[in-house]
């Protein structure tokens, strides 16, 4: 019963963090071929006023979360768009919380886009591209609220642009592996192998050493197989989503990311297939803006704040998030309802 418990944990979980790793290697090449600071260098130094400056970026945030994991969006672009803010003399604050709240919220569209999405539809595989077109209109609500949001949040004033010269634009390899990754996400129903074959020919190629913190990940995906095989014993976490409502599923879900984590939590409610999984999903997805415990996303956004010399306050997350979760969870649970109907 146990081994069978453990079996079944580890052919939920496994594709899922294979999947990731691939889009993690895969985005840093990217980031070493300098895509990500050309791009924000060119958006800063553009005409753009300090809101549509904003606004630019928070899309290039949701886009590359879309297609390569908001892991992946929140280690390379936190920087980026910090960089972007200084170089205009404006407040960094709605740039800095910005690229992990749009992340969060963009994370919604694709399978790959983040870990809880794959964990929950493990039991009812389908390709990207069928995800994405139930997806997209929570997606575009839940990145509109959380732009408009961040935008009005903060009170910004135009500042200088820099007079230096914008880093050079190169499409290389990065950009090359980034399509092929995103076609392979949407076409395919199960990526996960040849996406990580993809990052490891581009790491390869790029002679870059490989930027995967292999030993967290096998932590966390210990730690899915455990959780996972701890559902299927004990099925009361499982049965908290048996025949209810899909507001409550959402609810649960993002009561769960903030207590737990999302991550576990995805992995103990979803054990048996639930009733809701696009609802779980919301919750899962969006309920880690309340707080940084809610996702890995947020512990990355720190260590990558830090790193630039950032002051990313806990509180302040949590202030905002108070006043974002709410307002995204319910636009996107009604529009998502009213698709169904």
């Amino acid at each position: 019963m146990l081994v069978h418990a453990i079996l079944a944990a580890a052919a939920q979980a496994w594709p899922p963090f294979v999947l990731v790793a691939g889009l993690l290697l895969i985005g840093a090449v990217a980031a070493a071929d300098g895509m990500f600071e050309a791009l924000g260098s060119r958006l800063a130094r553009t005409r753009l006023g300090a809101r549509s400056l904003l606004l630019a970026l928070l899309a290039l945030v949701a886009v590359v979360t879309a297609v390569l994991n908001l892991d992946t969006a929140v280690v390379f672009l936190t920087p980026v768009l910090v960089h972007a803010a200084r170089e205009r003399r404006l407040d960094e604050r709605p740039f800095l919380y910005g690229s992990v709240f749009m992340a969060n919220a963009a994370s919604l569209l694709l399978p790959g886009s983040n870990l809880t999405n794959l964990l929950v539809l493990r039991s009812d595989p389908q390709s990207g591209a069928a995800f994405a077109l139930r997806m997209l209109p929570a997606w575009i609500i839940a990145c509109s609220i959380t732009a408009a949001f961040l935008a009005v949040a903060f009170r910004l004033e135009d500042g200088r642009a820099s007079s230096a010269a914008p880093r050079p634009l190169r499409l290389g390899l990065g950009a090359a592996a980034t399509l092929a990754a995103t076609a392979l996400v949407v076409a395919l129903p199960n990526p996960a192998l040849p996406v990580l074959a993809l990052g490891l020919a581009a790491t390869a190629a790029r002679r870059l050493p490989p930027r995967l913190d292999a030993r967290s990940l096998a932590l966390l995906f210990t730690l899915a197989v455990a959780l996972g095989a701890l559902a299927r014993l004990w099925h009361d976490p499982a049965r908290l989503l048996e025949s209810r409502a899909p507001w409550t599923a959402a609810a649960t879900g993002a009561l769960a990311s903030v207590l737990m984590n999302n991550l576990p939590a995805a992995v103990l409610l979803s054990a048996r297939p639930p009733t809701q999984p696009e609802a779980l999903l919301l919750g899962l997805d969006l309920g880690p803006n309340l707080a940084v415990t809610g996702s890995l996303s947020a512990i990355l956004w720190l260590q990558a704040a830090r790193a630039v010399g950032a002051r990313a306050s806990i509180a302040t997350y949590t202030r905002l998030g108070l006043a974002l979760v709410p307002a995204t969870l319910a636009a996107t649970l009604a529009v998502l309802l009213a698709a169904q109907m």
